[in-house]
């Protein structure tokens, strides 16, 4: 069925006002539309969450940490802007280069005092690899002092923004149980949970668990086939450990329901689960595209923000709910003002029978 499906049945038009270029305030007071498997879709809160869920259900948040991967450096008198995209081992980095036309391989960027890079190799789109002077650790550090967050292409901060608005981005577009460095864009259903939300959550029996992925920038990328069987998804690092796994085997068999906090929690699940829909340990990388036809096997529910038209996150939500019922969704949504994408609302999806 995958092959039958096009770019344009994914398409829906969303007024430019409703894109969030600013967080709500505190993080929990974000909107929630809730969307059942049939019956009536209602407007909430975030903060119903635990009026909405029940004891024994189990979410699944993904630690992933956003690092500041979005560098301004120079060769020579050329200034350059890098987005790091992809750890590809040691000292080296995929990147968009921007304007790309200023590097070839071979040549030497700067980035202040304390950091550098040689360009190793440039592909296509943009696209270079890097290798820093520095490693590891001593990378990360280096990322911290000199870069700034990779904020999406549709949020629009000046070049000049001031150390107040910089400092807003690095704590905005981080959740607040981030752990492992490693992301380029924040897993964003996650932006909306705060201490008080997760104390409701626990009073109500309602628990967690983490698993890890890696959000590369290619998340961000548009699909440009029209014929979605000839769109190749990028590779995200992902993490399954067998506490987490082990919680998930016994929520399920208790009857409670999983709950994923994001696509990229769903991704990581449905990449680690057997054929029977149990979640197993695992580690690797995941290229896994989700497009109506596929069948989900491991989350009872998504909770995920309101995604881009033609987006492979719009086609994972509506394989998850329907397409009709997404259609429906983001059309009640359009029309009740939600906001969209990374700083915006969120909706409660129910899986489709």
């Amino acid at each position: 069925m995958g092959n039958a499906m096009r770019l344009s049945d994914f398409d829906f038009d969303l007024p430019r006002e409703l894109i969030a270029d600013r967080p709500a305030r505190p993080r929990d007071a974000a909107r929630l539309l809730h969307v059942p498997a049939a019956g009536d879709i209602a407007d909430r809160a975030i903060r119903d969450l635990p009026v909405l869920l029940r004891s024994g259900d189990l979410l699944v948040l993904n630690d992933t940490r956003v690092i500041p991967a979005r560098l301004r450096g120079r060769r020579g008198a050329a200034a350059v802007e890098l987005t790091l995209h992809k750890a590809e081992g040691g000292a080296r980095w995929r990147a968009f280069a921007r304007p790309a036309k200023r590097l070839a391989a071979g040549h030497h960027v700067t980035f202040g005092d304390e950091l550098a890079a040689r360009v190793v190799e440039k592909g296509e789109g943009g696209e270079v690899v890097l290798e820093f002077d520095h490693a590891g650790a001593a990378l990360m550090a280096a990322l911290e002092h000199y870069g700034d967050m990779p904020l999406p292409p549709y949020i629009k901060r000046p070049k000049d923004a001031d150390a107040v608005t910089r400092a807003a981005d690095r704590a905005d577009y981080q959740t607040v149980y981030a752990a492992r460095d490693g992301a380029v864009a924040a897993p964003t259903a996650g932006l909306h949970f705060t201490p008080e939300l997760f104390a409701a959550l626990a009073a109500r029996g309602v628990a967690h668990v983490f698993v890890t992925l890696h959000v590369g920038a290619g998340t961000f990328l548009p699909v440009k086939t029209e014929d979605l069987s000839g769109h190749v998804m990028h590779a995200e690092w992902g993490e399954v450990s067998a506490k987490t796994a082990a919680a998930i085997a016994a929520a399920r068999d208790a009857g409670g329901r999983i709950v994923a906090v994001g696509t990229t929690s769903l991704r990581v699940l449905e990449s680690a689960a057997g054929a029977d829909g149990r979640v197993a340990p695992w580690s690797g990388e995941t290229r896994l595209f989700i497009l109506p036809g596929y069948r989900i096997r491991t989350a009872d529910m998504l909770l995920t923000n309101f995604h881009l038209p033609r987006s492979t996150l719009f086609m994972l939500v509506s394989a998850f709910a329907g397409l009709d019922r997404m259609r429906a969704a983001y059309a009640h949504a359009v029309a009740g003002h939600y906001r969209f994408f990374s700083y915006g609302d969120a909706c409660l999806l129910e899986r489709a029978p």
